[in-house]
């Protein structure tokens, strides 16, 4: 047994993360429109003891529609009403720092944290589809590295206005007629090349100090982000060799911005296809497959490539790409390498993609699932997994059903919650609020001994 324990983050979608999910008769589209479908996938996250479920979100309503369902919900709104349906769970939603303002957006993260009595954490993203430029008065998406430039200016901006009302600014003192100690509210004052913002922000300091700060780019600029801001990782690699890499990579570079390696957690993403037998899950994959429409996948392939594929290109090898996409450039290069490395028709290459979009489909009974998670954990790969299952509620509940009790058998996995808030899942310290960062420290005996 080993005292450090992997993390567990479910990762939501409508009906699953297959793309022909929606089509399997384990499923039930018509329902993934009611709160009562979500509520029913977080308790059964909530009852597997995992650290948090996550919603991603997209500004813009997919090409591909035709084909597959598709996320429909403001994440911060859904996870609001989750939060009163659940006690343990923490609550992630993607928000970008491209189409959102950091005033709002801090109120509305501030707010989700004290709902949730301290579950909140934020994705976040820079946004690289062109579709949601054109929704808000653009006519094409500002290039990657600008995306970044405004995006750190973004985080630091709502780092400070989540610190202008500092802990303990809320006093009560009813007998005095003192609500609030105004020395502990300051404004921000911030000018920047990007926003400009007086604050302070009209919510008390989120109970985690900070919501918790999640990124999931893996590009050069993407990942130098993530050793700055954040504190988990959501990532996606095809082999132990890139897992390992990749991981090693990101926690050399916290040195450069004072953290240390236990201060950032890597989450690969996997989408489990669990059966009692290999075979069993073979064919539940296999079926998942027979479903899915090319031209939905071709759809997709085209976006994340930044190049028109059509049906006459499926039977034949990915043609040469010779640009460098604005967009996403971490799966532009680990779609194309998978491509490469394989020698994968494009029809082969979307039959992958389909399954998790760039992430590693497992397919095996609940031992093999958990012999790979422990080899990932072990061996410098990952912190814990971000879990994407093909088809949702179900493959949730059976991934909680058997997998995690195998985790939790081979002392990979906690048997209780312990803590109260996300960080306190994650094993991440709360960040100290402006005052305690200020203040003068305290010279001991011995150093007062020391320096006479």
């Amino acid at each position: 047994m080993t005292s450090r324990q992997l993390h567990l983050n479910a990762f939501l979608m409508p009906n699953g993360h297959h793309e022909a999910a929606w089509r399997h008769p384990s499923t039930r589209p018509e329902q993934a429109l009611t709160l009562q479908h979500y509520v029913d996938i977080a308790r059964t996250a909530e009852r597997g003891l995992l650290d948090s479920v996550f919603l991603a979100d997209n500004v813009a309503l997919s090409g591909a529609v035709r084909h597959s369902s598709h996320n429909a919900f403001e994440p911060l709104t859904l996870l609001s009403a989750l939060a009163a349906s659940t006690e343990h769970v923490g609550l992630i939603a993607t928000a970008s720092t491209t189409y959102n303002h950091p005033y709002s957006l801090a109120r509305a993260f501030a707010s989700l944290d004290h709902l949730s009595g301290g579950r909140a954490g934020w994705n976040i993203v820079t946004s690289a589809g062109r579709d949601e430029a054109r929704n808000f008065g653009l006519a094409d998406r500002p290039d990657h590295a600008r995306r970044y430039e405004r995006a750190t200016e973004f985080v630091e901006l709502a780092t400070a206005l989540w610190d202008s009302v500092d802990d303990g600014a809320i006093v009560t003192d009813r007998s005095a007629g003192i609500y609030a100690d105004t020395d502990r509210i300051a404004p921000v004052e911030h000018e920047g090349e990007f926003y400009s913002v007086q604050g302070p922000l009209n919510v008390p300091r989120p109970v985690q100090g900070y919501p918790l700060l999640v990124q999931a780019g893996s590009s050069e600029d993407g990942k130098e982000y993530a050793a700055r801001f954040a504190e988990a990782v959501f990532t996606a690699q095809q082999t132990l060799a890139d897992g390992q890499a990749f991981y090693t990579d990101l926690k050399a570079r916290l040195a450069r911005y004072g953290r240390g390696p236990d201060e950032l957690l890597v989450l690969p993403g996997i989408s489990p296809v669990i059966g009692s037998t290999r075979a069993e899950a073979r064919a539940l994959e296999a079926e998942l497959a027979e479903l899915v429409v090319p031209a939905y996948g071709l759809a997709q392939l085209s976006a994340m490539l930044d190049v028109e594929l059509t049906e006459a290109d499926l039977d034949h090898r990915l043609p040469d790409v010779d640009h460098v996409t604005e967009g996403n450039r971490s799966r532009f290069e680990l779609v194309t390498q998978l491509a490469r490395r394989e020698d994968l028709t494009v029809r082969e290459l979307i039959t992958r993609l389909a399954g998790g979009r760039g992430h590693r489909v497992l397919a095996g009974t609940p031992d093999e699932i958990a012999d790979d998670l422990e080899r990932w954990f072990t061996q410098g790969a990952a912190d814990g997994f971000n879990v994407m299952p093909a088809t949702l509620p179900g493959g949730l509940e059976v991934f909680v059903d058997t997998v995690v009790p195998e985790l939790q058998r081979r002392g990979l996995f906690r048997t209780e919650y312990t803590g109260a808030t996300l960080r306190e899942h994650y094993g991440l310290a709360r960040p100290a609020g402006r005052a305690a960062r200020t203040a003068p420290r305290t010279t001991t005996l011995t150093e007062k001994e020391h320096a006479a």
